[in-house]
């Protein structure tokens, strides 16, 4: 039978306790973490979201013994006691309450609980969909309370750091227009508009943009977005991201102003990051490591041979290049210890990739060349590739041929691949980086059109303007992503602040006006009420936490996440509703 709270009023919590506090009567109010019945004495640690404090039972007391015999994990109690000095012997140098100890005088049991599916107190392995099941139980495990208070921890920083720096924090509407350019809208049926619906936002995009027409010149927000995508392992159908937006912006005011935050939001975990951030252009990125958020600690850029094979013997690269395809490699760092057949299983992965081939050419420790092509180039010509790619003694050189955006993405995977393999992607290490000048728009072969790489309100380069009229393709924009160790963790972009010029993208994207009017047709029109540049950026907190918190996936980070599948095991959402509610809704006919 539970018992009442009462007037009992916690004094500590279970982190607080030190030498300090010794002699002094306190109340703990927790969980019991653990048991241990050494028969004269009882051993209990209580738990609470700030750490452990043991407490003590002695047999001298019968009545208190008997009723403390009775507790099992998870229950929640009262404890009412004198702190003492564990002995040198007994004391626990893993917890910071590890030098004292509680002497109960009285218990009070404020909740009994079931034996829980899986051990709360020690973080051992258990199915995800258990786990999210059960999440208010995987919720009480130190991981996961770790992982949110430091989630709480960065979100009070930015909120801090924004402040500090002028902006107002502004909340934008959650059933708002359906606009839909990208993923599909989730849609909210109107009751008493009949055959209407709203939209959860994907982003608050155009409400920032009009907080800028509305004179408000720094904004932030840190919001809930919501995307009907595909399923991937690690997105998640509504997430947060912290929304920036600023007038008179150039790229520089948005990564003069990122970057002083990411060294405030670092500093939460003891980080010293260093700025400036290096910058990339997206084209270069591609090249180089075969992906737009390339992860840069791990070296080994790809490096293009063309000039080499232009006139070589080996007629496959040869032809390859006279087709205007390329030849590029990298070189793989410490591989003298590689077998023949390793080297071979590289090949086989690459395969398995959808790679053609791979050539590889290395130098053992002692110098000597080998290569898989030594008899079709000859040892000279192997030699003036190792040498061109600064292949040192114990590296072996990788080199794919083809088309060239599709060579450097398979020596990307691959390079990233042995990099992981090879432990070269140091989880200590932070190398932030900005991606630029990506190209504005991309061809849709499906759809037979351009669509926008970024969003339709991207402004193009001031120096590719008068390539939209004939080269849209080759037009760059003001758009910039923040990638950290290959994953991005933020985009964003100068905007359109023309009326004028929005229309023509919305043209060049195949959005007729009747379609712009209809769908974009308010935020056009606030467009013409004398709108200032502006741009901005919205950074993925999930994503940030869990590389902080160095988890590999964003559920760990996320209090309620739902599974790949968009499901939440806890509430098993989402489920039928009434037929009255969806006749209220217009979306089955009244009977």
């Amino acid at each position: 039978m539970a018992e009442q709270l009462g007037n009992l009023t916690r004094t500590h919590t279970c982190g607080a306790l030190r030498p300090d506090d010794v002699g002094s009567d306190v109340v703990l109010l927790g969980w019991v973490h653990r048991v241990r019945d050494l028969g004269g004495l009882l051993f209990v640690d209580v738990r609470d979201r700030a750490g452990v404090t043991q407490v003590v039972f002695d047999k001298d007391d019968e009545v208190l013994m008997a009723k403390a015999k009775r507790l099992r994990s998870e229950f929640v109690i009262g404890v009412e006691g004198q702190v003492r000095r564990r002995s040198a012997e007994t004391a626990n140098a893993k917890l910071e309450t590890g030098d004292v100890e509680v002497v109960v005088r009285k218990l009070t049991l404020l909740n009994e609980a079931k034996t829980p599916p899986f051990p709360v107190a020690d973080d051992t392995p258990v199915s995800e969909d258990v786990r999210l099941k059960y999440r208010y139980l995987d919720l009480r495990r130190p991981r996961l309370q770790g992982n949110i208070g430091l989630r709480h921890r960065v979100t009070t920083a930015i909120r801090k750091y924004f402040d500090a720096n002028g902006f107002w924090e502004i909340e934008t509407p959650i059933l708002t227009k359906s606009t839909p350019e990208g993923a599909r809208d989730y849609l909210v049926p109107s009751r008493v508009h009949p055959g209407e619906f709203f939209a959860l936002p994907q982003s608050p995009q155009l409400f920032k943009q009009i907080l800028m027409v509305s004179g408000i010149d720094r904004y932030v927000q840190i919001c809930r977005c919501f995307r009907d995508e595909d399923l991937r392992a690690d997105r998640q159908p509504e997430f947060t991201q912290v929304d920036v937006e600023m007038s008179f912006a150039r790229p520089e005011t948005i990564f003069s102003m990122i970057e002083p935050l990411m060294h405030d939001v670092f500093a939460v975990v003891g980080r010293t990051i260093s700025t400036p951030f290096q910058r990339m252009p997206y084209a270069e990125a591609m090249a180089k490591y075969g992906s737009d958020k390339p992860d840069l600690r791990c070296g080994m850029p790809i490096q293009d041979f063309r000039e080499i094979f232009g006139d070589s013997g080996f007629r496959v690269f040869r032809e390859i290049v006279a087709g205007g395809g390329t030849v590029r490699g990298f070189v793989v760092k410490q591989a003298g210890g590689y077998s023949r057949s390793e080297v071979d299983g590289i090949v086989d992965q690459a395969k398995q990739m959808g790679a053609a081939g791979l050539v590889w050419a290395r130098r053992a420790e002692d110098g000597t060349i080998t290569s898989s092509v030594m008899k079709a180039l000859g040892e000279v010509e192997v030699r003036r590739l190792l040498d061109t790619s600064s292949t040192g003694n114990g590296e072996l050189l990788l080199v794919a041929a083809g088309e060239p955006d599709a060579t450097s993405k398979l020596l990307g995977q691959i390079r990233l691949a042995l990099a992981r393999q090879k432990g070269l992607l140091n989880p200590e290490e932070y190398a932030f980086l900005w991606v630029v000048d990506f190209p504005l728009l991309e061809w849709d072969p499906e759809d037979k059109r351009y669509v926008s790489m970024h969003h339709p309100f991207t402004s193009p380069h001031d120096d590719d303007f008068a390539l939209l009229a004939d080269q849209p393709g080759k037009v760059r924009a003001k758009a910039y992503d923040l990638v950290l160790n290959g994953s991005e963790i933020g985009g964003g972009s100068i905007r359109i602040h023309d009326a004028a010029q929005q229309r023509r993208i919305f043209s060049l994207l195949n959005i007729s006006d009747e379609e712009a009017k209809l769908r974009f047709g308010f935020f056009l029109e606030a467009l013409e009420y004398g709108t200032p540049p502006h741009g901005g950026i919205a950074l993925g907190l999930d994503r940030m936490v869990a590389l902080l918190a160095n988890e590999s996936s964003i559920r760990e980070v996320i209090a309620f996440p739902k599974t790949a599948a968009a499901i939440d095991m806890m509430s098993n959402a989402p489920s039928p509703v009434d037929p009255k509610q969806l006749r209220e809704l217009h979306l089955l006919p009244k009977k």
